[in-house]
């Protein structure tokens, strides 16, 4: 197994990272109107996910990396969300829906890991 020495060494973080760059893809398309609405909460919820795990990975103390990552987890879920409507408003096909979807099912049971194993190491 390879040793862990940065956030962009974590499996769960790589998965992350490539769900943001295809959230930035589909959400060029987005009607111009919606540049500061749902494109914006879209895009900042899924930097969200990469920019806690980083941040997490950076804390010291457990304590802080869970918190962290449980932020990061919760911005999964609001991405997810919002996903869901842009697929519902015809803003996004439904197979790039159900590509991020799964991007996201995917990242967010990582993150359930890891905070699982952090959870454990710390009682």
């Amino acid at each position: 197994m390879a040793q862990v020495r940065n956030f962009t060494d974590l499996l769960v973080w790589q998965k992350a990272h490539n769900f943001v760059v295809e959230v930035y893809r589909i959400s060029q398309k987005f009607p111009k109107s919606e540049i500061y609405g749902l494109t914006k909460q879209l895009r900042d919820s899924s930097l969200s996910v990469t920019s806690n795990l980083a941040e997490g990975f950076g804390r010291s103390h457990t304590k802080e990396k869970l918190q962290f990552y449980n932020v990061s987890r919760a911005s999964l879920a609001e991405a997810q969300s919002q996903i869901l409507v842009a697929r519902d408003i015809n803003y996004m096909h439904r197979e790039e829906a159900a590509s991020l979807i799964d991007k996201s099912e995917e990242t967010y049971k990582l993150i359930n890991c890891l905070i699982t194993s952090l959870s454990k190491k710390s009682t």
